[in-house]
């Protein structure tokens, strides 16, 4: 009886062809394509999307530039709460990168501001191609009230989302594992939160290669 050809199997473990296929994604072209200040003015919901929320000046558009290697391909904005409209950047022709405007600046009240809560909110639980939410929490002050009540907003309506904590550059060895163990316990707390979480500075371009893979992840799918 004729034996059967030996199958080929690839030695390169699933983590580094996915590590591969991020970096080739993340090294490819990112434009701007569209920006929204309402619901009513949104792109073609034809790719995936993942979203970048947080709060003003937690670093979302730094984040974002770091991630695709471009220094303005995302506004930095020195004043908090200035970003209005919802900014999408098409990676590669495989996944959109949306930069949201930030929560939580009032002078007057420490609640979302009612604009985050009626355009951005709107289009968290109505966009039907958005793969994933990262919620982006910054790693000097970790999870403050208006983070919470953001995620709660996105645990009802059960719109999946990752924690991702920034500027940990600006932490001390010890208070970078403090805020590693703080943020993992907080995603434990909520319904839609991912498990896994994100260490990032977009200063010393660290933890971004993880980052990269997961989003690469969802292109694939």
């Amino acid at each position: 009886m004729a034996q059967e050809p030996v199958r080929q199997v690839s030695e390169e473990p699933d983590g580094a062809a996915l590590a591969e296929t991020a970096r080739k994604l993340f090294a490819g072209s990112c434009d701007f394509i569209w920006g929204a200040s309402s619901v009513d003015n949104l792109p073609p919901a034809e790719l995936p999307e993942v979203a970048f929320v947080g709060r003003s000046n937690v670093g979302k558009s730094s984040l974002i530039n770091a991630l695709t290697g471009r220094k303005t391909l995302a506004r930095v904005s020195n004043t908090p709460g200035r970003t209005r409209q919802i900014n999408f950047f098409n990676l590669g022709a495989r996944i959109v990168l949306a930069d949201l405007p930030g929560y939580g600046y009032a002078k007057a009240s420490k609640s979302l501001a009612e604009e985050w809560q009626t355009l951005i909110f709107a289009y968290l639980r109505g966009r039907a191609n958005l793969s994933r939410v990262f919620v982006l929490v910054d790693a000097r002050r970790g999870a403050m009230d208006t983070d919470r009540e953001a995620m709660g907003l996105l645990d009802k309506a059960a719109v999946s989302y990752a924690l991702a904590l920034t500027k940990m550059d600006q932490l001390s060895s010890s208070e970078r594992v403090q805020a590693e163990i703080d943020i993992a316990q907080e995603a434990r707390r909520h319904t839609a939160a991912y498990p896994e979480t994100f260490s990032t500075s977009a200063l010393k371009a660290t933890g971004l290669d993880a980052l990269k893979s997961h989003i690469a992840a969802l292109a694939a799918n």
